[in-house]
Parts: C-alpha cells; structure tokens; sequence
C-alpha cells in the first residue's frame, strides 16, 4: 500500500534528503585518485553521526558499510573496501540517513578525471533520464509513465536500462511502495497523487542491460563488464507537480558545474 505522505511529513522528509545531498557534497571534494572507497566511507559515517543522523544503510540487510560504492561495471551494492580509485574510473556513490524517523537515498555517479568519452556520454544521458521521469511525477499520471520516460531516453542512445533493480517509495522506510522501475509502459502502473514521494533512480549500462548478482549477496555488476551509471533523487508530488527533496547543487558546488537543470523542481515549502 502507498503511503501518500502529509506536507509536514515532506518538510521533514526533505531534511533528510538534503543531509545525504550534503554528504555527497562533501565527498565531492574528496573523492580522487589514490585514496579507497573506504576512506570515502568512514568520511561519509562521521559526518552523518555528526549531523544527529544514522547511516540508513549501515546494517540494512546486513550490509555492512555507510555508503554503497561501485565502480565501473559495477551497477549498485558495492562494499566499499581497500582498492585504490584510478583516473578514468566512474564511481557511483549511494547514500541514505535517517533523520527525524524518515530516511533519505540519494546518488550520484562520480567522474575521476579524465573519463574516456563514450563513459562520459553515457553519465550525461543516465542523468539526463533522470529528469525524464521527474518530469513525468504529476498528479493523475501513473508510474508507467516515469518508466516510460527513462527507458525511451536511455535506449535511443544504444545503452542497457538494468530491469532487475528499481526505484522505491521512501518515507519511514527506505523502501516503501511503489516500486518505480526505469522500464515501463506508457499509462500503466499506480496513479500519482499529492503526497507521494518516491526515489527515482536509472540503473544503465553501456552495453547489455543484463547484469550478475554476486555470490557476496550484494554486488551486481554488468553482465558485459562495461561501465554502468546510477542517478538518484527523491522527489514529492506536491500541489499536482514533482518537487524535488534532495539536490546535486552540493555536488556542483564542490565540482565547478553549473546547471539549472534542477530549477522546474524546485519549491519552498
């Protein structure tokens, strides 16, 4: 059952989201060649604890870290452990907190330096999809529609949209319903209303959208061991629109980009 969500329950929601944009925020500017994904992790676990908040996923499942890593061909679910960050790799960083009893998740794949281009074409279009389906969060409309949307702008481009991991809902538990997959048909799956909140997330591959789940019962790499790339944000529907509660704007920040890619979701409330 969805569990549409008060505007009071959004605020405090959005304080959660906004802690893991933080957090990545932070890694931004560490996350360079020479250091491990392990460093990254205890960063990101000192810093939530220090903002009066917990790792949501530190011993989800069992899982045994702060920050899910993966690199490269690797699609989600990586341990961060002791390997050394390269230049050219890709590094997808997913973060959850739980903050005032509600969790926020939030992603972001990472550039380290010079990334060769056909990798760095396929970040730029998974994000763009990612805006796509927010595009698509409006009172009446359906969930097909946010699949739809994702699926048709990642596949014109050739890439593989991973079928087997999806988008949640979010709230007091980091995965609520609906299950909001990045494929999908057109006009099918639950009707969007107010007060939904939803995390929106396009898993895509380089190549096949096939993928391996590996015998650690976490790690999924493609099937191909060409690169994947992984955006996340979570997003309310509010008054008939989609509003976004996390930002990339700490990211960019850190990194030097300017984008206003953000501002058709954006509302104070």
């Amino acid at each position: 059952m969805i569990q549409l969500k008060t505007i009071d329950e959004l605020r405090l929601m959005k304080q959660s989201a906004r802690l893991v944009s933080k957090t990545l925020g932070m890694l931004a500017k560490e996350i360079k060649p020479g250091i491990t994904t392990l460093y990254l992790d205890k960063l990101a676990h000192d810093f939530i604890k220090d903002h009066g908040a917990e790792p949501a996923f530190l011993g989800y499942g069992g899982f045994p870290n702060s920050l899910c890593i993966s690199p490269n061909d690797q699609v989600v679910h990586g341990f961060p452990n002791n390997d050394i960050i390269k230049e050219g790799d890709v590094i997808s960083v997913d973060c959850g907190v739980i903050l005032n009893g509600f969790v926020g998740d939030h992603a972001y794949t990472f550039e380290i330096g010079e990334v060769d281009p056909e990798t760095k074409k396929l970040l730029q279009v998974t994000k763009e999809s990612l805006y796509k389906g927010i595009e698509q969060c409006i009172r009446g409309k359906r969930i097909g529609d946010i699949s739809h949307a994702i699926q048709a702008h990642c596949e014109k481009e050739g890439y593989g949209v991973v079928r087997e991991l999806v988008g949640h809902g979010l709230g007091r538990k980091m995965h609520e319903d609906p299950q909001v997959p990045n494929y999908g048909r057109q006009g099918s799956g639950k009707v969007i209303k107010d007060g939904l909140a939803i995390a929106i997330e396009p898993m895509v591959n380089l190549g096949t959208e096939k993928v391996k789940f590996h015998n650690d019962g976490w790690t999924v790499t493609t099937l191909d061991n060409k690169p994947s790339a992984h955006f996340e944000h979570d997003v309310a529907v509010i008054n008939g629109k989609p509003v976004l509660l996390s930002t990339f704007e700490y990211v960019y920040e850190a990194l030097g980009i300017q984008s206003d890619e953000e501002k058709p979701f954006q509302m104070d409330f």
